[in-house]
């Protein structure tokens, strides 16, 4: 027991002094730990315990019990003959009942000097370690570590179920220049809710939900909840070789998925027993998750984040989450998310003048508006911003496991005047219309992903010719601008120019034949992924084989030709949910895809089924392969047979792989049957045989006899050596390979 102070010094009151007592009561005070719990002064310990609606507190320790004073407004002092401050706890009173509990104000911070310094310099790598809600052990008591950046708040309280939501008497203390307010609060543990209460500059309040949360509420309701992990991976194998082969080197087929409507009212745990077994099933080696961050409305798609460190709480646990991916790769395959750093919602309890100021958002109301949304594009100047977005890469990466990152809306991230008509934007500091900050954090998050994180991709969804997107960082360009350092780009041009050209009538096709041609011209520009996502199947788009012109075997045959067609074309592919079956009619989140139109009893089924055989073997062909992915990159990789047949409407051309050994794809997109038609091939392979054809009947075509094998002629044609002489079958794509 600590030893009792012989009075040699006139004793002092241990009451709060007014200045203290009127911050603390209105939330103002920027460190409660110099005025609240024990402090040595002349003539003793005095203890300070700011309890509101308590009607007493007793300091517990050893054998020692001392009652304190009744100071008023929850206040309670006392002054005891003591040396040092003793490990106590305390006794407090609520309408007659005793609750024992530790003192959160006994308690050292618990982010030390390294922490903040990598706070200041906006360098933290790992954030989610130093803010947010984590449950830790601090001086041999277990309870809550609560952090969060305001630097503009004149005070930062914690409310929660532990105080029924009345945060008046958790005060936390502001960690100097970082503008980081910290708070260990004993006893609160897993499972708990949360929110930070936060007195504006103005002297105002607002409650919001922690930008740092690791797990929230189901919307729409908006508190924090405090998270332990308790996951054990079981994907070793996979994460030890993810990184075995570059991914622009590897085969790469994407299936993207929108979690909540792809079997609407399944759980993670629940798709995690159905979707592997399906994506596996057709062949894909990756999935694309949408929407995974945290978001108050589900009509989004997830594009408008307010949890970025939080997996969606409408279909689990991020536990749950985890066990989804674990399981997808144990069964050998990948896991993408969209991520979505370039804006947020306005939602008043969560990032928008976060402590009554600009925060996350641009200072500038220009700058800090989006022009499309209604949301607050992030300050990518401002380096605290910086390390929130770029450590939350890392973060979904480390934690998750997950594989690669398809980052949202980047054009509208790279330019000032994007959506902006004049006098509605301010050039950059060169004149120009280049958003340097943006370019400086883009270019920061995929160095920092790819040095921390070996085998994962970044993805710009990007939709205009910038220089270098695919660019490594230290490579400057034309533009004298680094490369952003993304791993791949979405082709919107491809994607845009190869759906205008199905869409017309196959009389009208040899108008448009540049339309299927000229993405050679720019192939190699950047290291490309073929994108037929979410955004091309809604808002009256139509689906992807409603697109297709003539009736309704015509647009099957136009689709099936036009993803054998996809998947032979230099750059990965990207498929969304339902496109594989030939959904006629939109996507919608509220239903998801039309699973009915694969029930054996409707008369219909033979069809759609068809179309998804032919996607699955056109995964099996492609991954066993090489020539289709090994040299995406590489213009030796290609070769044109007869580029320019636009009266034929029929494209042809080789595919190599490293070796130089090759693949021929043939698409004749006209309704006509072209028999002996013939194409110049090199002269060493001895004869070719027909690997995929998609008229076959199994996949709902018309059977038109294929080929087998085909030996070359010596006769030079195409300025080839030789050739040899096809059946092209109607609206079809044919792939051969040497026999």
């Amino acid at each position: 027991m600590p030893k009792a102070r012989t009075p040699e010094v006139p004793a002092v009151s241990p009451a709060l002094d007014p200045a203290d007592r009127e911050r603390l009561l209105a939330g103002t005070h920027h460190d409660p730990h110099t005025v609240l719990g024990g402090h040595p002064v002349p003539g003793g310990v005095a203890f300070r315990v700011f309890r509101p609606y308590a009607e007493a507190v007793t300091v517990v320790f050893d054998d020692v019990r001392a009652e304190l004073s009744d100071d008023g407004e929850g206040f309670f002092s006392g002054l005891l003959p003591l040396t040092e401050v003793p490990a106590y706890r305390l006794l407090v009173s609520y309408d007659g009942t005793e609750h024992e509990t530790e003192d959160p104000y006994r308690f050292l911070p618990t982010l030390g000097e390294l922490d903040l310094h990598l706070l200041g310099e906006g360098r933290h790598e790992e954030l989610w370690q130093a803010l947010g809600a984590r449950v830790l052990t601090q001086q041999g008591v277990t309870g809550t570590r609560f952090a969060v950046w305001a630097p503009n708040a004149l005070g930062v309280r914690v409310a929660g179920g532990f105080d029924f939501w009345d945060a008046t008497g958790f005060p936390m203390r502001s960690l100097g220049s970082t503008g980081v307010w910290e708070l260990f609060v004993p006893g609160v543990g897993e499972g708990e809710l949360y929110k930070y209460e936060i007195t504006r500059p103005d002297g105002s309040r607002t409650l919001r939900a922690d930008p740092m949360a690791r797990r929230t509420e189901v919307p729409p309701a908006t508190s924090s909840i405090v998270d332990v992990s308790r996951h054990e991976w079981g994907d070793a194998e996979w994460m030890a070789h993810r990184a075995d082969r570059p991914v622009h080197e590897a085969p790469f087929s994407v299936y993207e998925v929108h979690l909540p409507s792809w079997r609407p009212g399944l759980t993670y745990r629940q798709l995690a027993e159905q979707l592997p077994a399906y994506v596996g099933d057709l062949g894909f080696t990756h999935v694309e998750l949408m929407p995974v961050a945290e978001h108050p409305f589900g009509g989004s798609w997830g594009y408008q984040v307010t949890g970025f460190y939080a997996p969606t709480a409408r279909l689990g646990t991020p536990d749950d989450f985890k066990y989804l991916v674990d399981k997808l790769h144990q069964a050998g395959i990948g896991v993408l998310m969209d991520w979505v750093p370039a804006h947020f919602p306005r939602d008043e309890w969560a990032l928008a003048e976060f402590d009554g100021r600009p925060l996350y958002e641009h200072g500038d109301p220009l700058r800090a508006a989006h022009p499309d949304w209604g949301t607050l594009e992030f300050d990518f100047g401002r380096r605290e911003v910086r390390n929130f977005l770029v450590a939350n890469a890392v973060y979904w990466c480390e934690e998750f496991h997950i594989d690669g990152l398809r980052v949202d809306a980047v054009a509208s991230m790279l330019y000032l005047d994007y959506s902006r008509e004049a006098g509605q934007w301010t050039p950059n500091e060169f004149g120009g219309r280049e958003n340097l900050d943006a370019v400086a954090f883009l270019q920061e998050m995929n160095a920092t992903v790819y040095r921390r994180c070996p085998g994962v991709v970044t993805i710009a969804e990007e939709s205009t010719a910038w220089d270098g997107v695919t660019r490594p960082t230290h490579h400057k360009g034309p533009s004298g601008f680094g490369g952003l350092g993304f791993g791949l780009k979405w082709n919107m041009g491809w994607m845009h120019d190869s759906l205008a050209y199905m869409s017309h009538e196959p009389v009208h096709r040899k108008y448009h034949h540049h339309e299927m041609t000229f993405s050679m011209v720019y192939a190699y520009s950047e290291n490309y992924v073929l994108p037929i996502s979410h955004d091309e199947v809604v808002h009256g788009k139509r689906s992807l084989v409603s697109k297709m012109p003539g009736d309704w075997w015509q647009q099957r045959a136009n689709l099936r030709a036009y993803l054998a067609f996809m998947w032979a074309h230099p750059g990965k592919q990207l498929l969304f949910m339902g496109q594989e079956f030939a959904q006629g009619a939109e996507w919608s989140e509220a239903h998801g895809p039309d699973w009915w139109l694969l029930d054996p009893a409707y008369g219909a089924e033979s069809e759609h089924r068809g179309v998804r055989e032919l996607v699955r073997d056109l995964n099996t062909a492609y991954r066993a392969t090489p020539a289709l992915w090994e040299r995406d990159t590489d213009p030796a990789g290609f070769e044109w047979i007869v580029g320019d047949a636009a009266e034929d409407n029929v494209f042809a051309f080789l595919r190599r792989d490293a070796e130089g050994g090759p693949l021929l794809c043939v698409a004749n997109l006209s309704p006509l049957a072209r028999h002996d038609y013939r194409l110049g091939v090199p002269d060493d392979v001895p004869a070719w045989h027909e690997t995929l054809n998609t008229d076959l009947a199994r996949y709902g075509g018309g059977d038109v006899a294929g080929q087998g094998t085909v030996k070359p002629e010596p006769q030079p044609w195409h300025g080839r050596p030789a050739s040899i002489r096809l059946t092209l079958p109607p609206l079809a794509t044919v792939w051969l390979r040497p026999a």
